[in-house]
């Protein structure tokens, strides 16, 4: 189960239903029968706009990205999918601090409710910096289904990689 390396922390029953759809092949039916629907979302301008509605309407407090961007070298292989960086500098007598979200350019084609969900991920790190029981409400605030679209991201992301190019 090697190839199942996206999903090393879930049980092993799990794991073993997961193999049986990749060994039958119907995986991928599956995860399109579930997702069919592409997104219009296709450049950094676009992007940026979707953070921003998503923010206006869950995260009104929450300080305003300033740089939000489909990044190439974010890679599930390098551990990233998405980032959330805050860069503070003096400025004149005060501390100003800006927010940059980077989403790895592999989303540009994922189903939309993959995308919302690393974007929901990345904006809860605007208000909650640790990955810790806040952190996961508020992703469920904004994404009541969060828990099951990481999974079934992860299961998109162990077909795309095992998929011959």
């Amino acid at each position: 189960m090697s190839a199942l390396k996206y999903l090393l922390h879930y049980p092993p029953s799990l794991l073993s239903q997961v193999q049986a759809r990749l060994d039958d092949g119907s995986l991928g039916d599956w995860l399109a029968s579930r997702y069919p629907d592409s997104h219009q979302v296709q450049n950094d301008n676009a992007l940026y706009q979707y953070v921003g509605a998503l923010k206006q309407r869950y995260l009104k407090n929450a300080p305003a990205p300033t740089k939000v961007l489909f990044d190439s070298q974010q890679h599930p292989v390098k551990g990233t999918l998405g980032t959330n960086t805050q860069v503070s500098r003096v400025q004149g007598g005060k501390l100003k601090a800006k927010h940059e979200i980077r989403i790895a350019s592999l989303f540009r084609d994922a189903p939309e409710p993959f995308l919302r969900m690393i974007v929901v991920h990345e904006m809860a790190h605007l208000r909650e910096k640790n990955h810790d029981k806040a952190f996961y409400q508020l992703c469920c605030h904004m994404e009541p289904h969060y828990h099951q679209l990481e999974f079934d991201t992860r299961l998109w992301l162990t077909l795309r990689e095992l998929k011959p190019a």
